[in-house]
């Protein structure tokens, strides 16, 4: 009796198919998400990848090591002065002949680090601050939200503004700055969320069984209401890096010659829009590319994490 062998099924093979074709489809019901992040990954690719900085980031002298960028972008070259696009600069020079292409996939780097570290500090402080409001009783969340009201009495840049002259120049204040801003948006949201958790059934069940406020809203509160302060947290990122790109430009940001989307705005661009426009262009550019991204990936998490708008 002849015996049939049977071919050994590889799991891992088949999981990584599931999971490649429920990304495929993914990308199918939502293609601008599908654009946005393969947009950021391109300028995640291009700020890793740039190069290899001698001095740490933040710093107001240094040389690099370029590894994607064409050319050092801190060395000036005189003979290369205002050069237009192509040839052997393939964005142009600015007026001191250092190489545009190399100066904005630098400026990418700082760009997505102010954006982790103050999405980071916003998240983290205005998230807990939001579930005390709402958990901490009727002096606590008045305490809270006048606070939260108060900062939002101040424009968003006039508040950065204001932070950044008490803290002082640089891109590591830029940062503090810029997550500070952020924080009372995060703040009211996740407020809003926890009251709307705090009551539903479970929460209750949790509450007569003796549970601590603490353990309720460290298990069953913040897991419910995490889908919102990542939708959140993304859409912050593009507004991070306007904010850093706006400090910047008034020269409160980033200090030279550090390259900077926003500090490559200012300056020599002004005075030599006419004479050579690409020097405004490629920066403004690629700050509208990061915003757009970062704000449409927002919006494709809102529509996944929203039940309500997931079957639309």
């Amino acid at each position: 009796m002849a015996t049939i062998a049977a071919e050994p099924v590889s799991l891992g093979g088949r999981a990584e198919r599931t999971r490649w074709q429920k990304t495929k489809r993914l990308a199918r019901r939502n293609p601008l998400g599908a654009a946005a992040a393969v947009l950021l990954v391109v300028f995640s690719f291009l700020a890793f990848g740039a190069g290899l900085d001698t001095l740490p980031l933040g710093t107001t002298q240094g040389t690099a090591s370029p590894m994607i960028a064409t050319h050092d972008p801190f060395v000036m070259n005189s003979s290369a002065v205002l050069q237009p696009p192509g040839g052997g600069h393939l964005l142009g020079t600015d007026d001191l002949g250092r190489d545009l292409f190399s100066r904005i996939v630098y400026g990418a780097r700082i760009s997505l680090w102010v954006g982790f570290i103050s999405v980071g500090i916003s998240v983290g402080v205005g998230a807990p601050a939001g579930m005390i409001s709402a958990y901490g009783g009727k002096w606590i969340d008045f305490a809270i939200q006048r606070i939260v009201d108060a900062m939002f009495a101040f424009p968003t840049i006039i508040l950065a503004l204001a932070i950044v002259s008490v803290l002082g120049k640089g891109i590591f204040q830029t940062t503090i700055a810029v997550g500070i801003v952020g924080i009372p948006r995060i703040a009211r949201v996740t407020r809003a969320s926890t009251l709307g958790v705090k009551s539903l059934p479970y929460i209750e069940a949790a509450r007569s069984l003796g549970a601590p406020a603490g353990l309720i809203v460290a298990r069953h509160v913040f897991p419910n209401i995490l889908a919102p302060l990542i939708v959140l947290g993304t859409a912050g990122f593009g507004t991070a890096i306007l904010a850093e790109a706006s400090l910047s430009f008034l020269g409160l940001g980033t200090p030279p010659p550090n390259p900077s989307w926003g500090t490559m705005l200012s300056g020599a661009a002004q005075q030599y829009v006419r004479s050579a426009p690409y020097m405004a262009i490629f920066p403004g550019i690629a700050i509208s590319l990061g915003v757009f991204a970062f704000n449409l990936l927002g919006d494709s998490l809102r529509d996944i994490f929203d039940p309500r708008l997931r079957g639309a």
